[in-house]
């Protein structure tokens, strides 16, 4: 064992990308309870990213490059653990340290990602903190999308977490976020736009064709 060379850092940081490439096919586990119509691991990362972005600029706080490797971050070690919903954390245990540990082992990564996941599982810094809240964020926007399409669910979850989750929130940003979120029109952004067909196309009611 002692002998054994250790894969070239190269080789490990194209594993790492192709393993970073499957949180793509990685569903988060409450499919399991809303049905096919739910994010994957790799979009929520994606809207995390952005989401703590947003929360970050709007409280002019925290370095804004870390917020985003942190996002970026924040649940890749599901690659190697899976997810868990709220019933089935219940019955497991998963080791996100171990699992974070060898996914960047041996890459150009390594010593970064190492000390940012336990910044971020440390809640102490204001990065991670609004990262954290973005996450929460996240739910509460795809719980809203999916409301808005008639499903029970996304009412009965808003209802809970609202009481459940909503205290936690560290910034008041994140606190007014969702509020703004629970009334919004997740279609808002393309009904009411002044570049729509309807508005500025040949649907308009003025339109000569």
């Amino acid at each position: 064992m002692g002998n054994e060379t250790k894969i070239p850092t190269l080789a490990r940081d194209v594993e790492l990308l192709y393993e970073i490439g499957t949180l793509r096919h990685l569903d988060r586990v409450w499919k399991q309870f809303l049905g096919p119509e739910t994010a994957n691991c790799a979009e929520h990362l994606f809207r995390v990213a952005w989401i703590a972005f947003t929360i970050a600029k709007l409280e002019g706080a925290g370095d804004h490059e870390k917020i985003l490797k942190l996002a970026l971050l924040h649940d890749v070690a599901e690659s190697r653990t899976g997810d868990v919903h709220y019933l089935s954390r219940q019955y497991t245990k998963r080791d996100d340290a171990l699992a974070t540990q060898d996914t960047f082992d041996g890459t150009i990564h390594e010593a970064e990602m190492l000390a940012l996941a336990q910044e971020y599982e440390s809640r102490q810094s204001i990065e991670a903190k609004i990262v954290k809240d973005a996450d929460n964020i996240d739910v509460e926007l795809e719980l809203s999308e999916l409301r808005k399409r008639g499903h029970s669910m996304g009412e009965i979850w808003i209802e809970s977490r609202k009481k459940n989750v909503y205290p936690t929130l560290f910034t008041k940003t994140a606190q007014a976020l969702w509020d703004q979120i629970v009334t919004a029109d997740p279609h808002a952004w393309h009904l009411t736009s002044n570049r729509n067909r309807y508005v500025a196309g040949d649907w308009r009611k003025d339109s000569s064709s």
